[in-house]
């Protein structure tokens, strides 16, 4: 009987594990799947659930959004944050969800565990698309502290800040961060001129569930930083071999997303073919809700 009690812990197990993974699909299961995966360490797919899921469904798609294990609504004290976890989770949509394969729409930080799931497990990914998705780490940060130097080139106070920065360990939780910090002084990550569409998309979202939603777990990257070690990457081998395996890669950036140089995104443009790619104008980091119809059309044309 022992072999079987030990079974029944297992399956018990993971049906738990299954349940604390918040998702939601939008759509009919009969269209096309999408799986969007989130920002992060510490993000979650409140902004995309709340603005955009449904009316990506409603272009005739079954759209499928989820928090990762111990981040936003997924609660769990005992997630490891480690890649290998985040695809297990992502192997269980799959399952919840009855899917064979899926096109992954993956945004900023979730465009690294995208990528590495599609290079590992192409049998499953139907297309990859990137949405200001990551893909070469150490760049976006040289990027970063590149522009805030010059930016900040008449104050002693803040050139010495960065110069902190640059000496930190850049496989490190406070080197990220400070990063991310900068960028936000440098206001990277806002949308330029606000149009009436996207201020009443962010409006709604405030006032609405989904805003109240937006858990931010403050541990993720701590916990990333320690249990993963493959935490600043470039990925630009991982996506050719991606293509060679059949798979099509597609990338949608802001214009005006500032923590990505015109390097970076001409380099990604010759990687995914320049019909694959598009630039949207007057559109930064939160692409889906600055200029939410580009965006819809670009997902539209390239996945149908």
């Amino acid at each position: 009987m022992k072999p079987l009690i030990s079974i029944f812990f297992v399956l018990c197990s993971i049906i738990f594990k299954a349940q604390n993974l918040y998702s939601k699909a939008y759509g009919n299961p009969k269209n096309p799947s999408v799986i969007f995966i989130h920002g992060g360490p510490s993000g979650n797919a409140t902004l995309f659930e709340g603005t955009t899921a449904q009316k990506l469904a409603d272009k005739g798609f079954y759209v499928i959004v989820y928090d990762r294990r111990g981040e936003g609504r997924s609660k769990d004290e005992n997630a490891t944050m480690t890649f290998r976890e985040s695809f297990e989770d992502l192997k269980g949509i799959y399952t919840t969800y009855h899917l064979k394969k899926a096109n992954i729409l993956a945004h900023s930080f979730g465009g690294i565990i995208g990528t590495l799931f599609a290079s590992q497990f192409p049998e499953r990914v139907k297309s990859l698309t990137l949405a200001g998705a990551l893909f070469t780490q150490q760049e976006t940060y040289d990027h970063i502290l590149k522009q805030a130097k010059e930016h900040f080139k008449n104050d002693s106070a803040q050139l010495k800040e960065i110069a902190e920065i640059e000496n930190l360990d850049k496989n490190s939780t406070a080197y990220r961060k400070r990063c991310y910090e900068t960028a936000g002084k440098l206001s990277f990550f806002d949308m330029p001129n606000p149009t009436p569409e996207s201020e009443m998309l962010r409006n709604e979202y405030k006032a609405g569930e989904f805003y109240k939603n937006n858990i931010r777990n403050s541990d993720s990257p701590l916990k990333f930083y320690k249990n993963e070690p493959l935490n600043n990457l470039d990925n630009t081998a991982v996506l050719k071999d991606i293509q060679k395996k059949g798979i099509p890669i597609f990338a949608v950036y802001g214009n005006n997303d500032g923590i990505f140089s015109q390097k970076q995104l001409n380099d990604l443009k010759n990687i995914v073919g320049k019909k694959n790619f598009k630039l949207i104008d007057n559109c930064s980091h939160y692409l889906f809700v600055d200029q939410q119809d580009d965006f819809l059309q670009f997902i539209n044309l390239t996945l149908k």
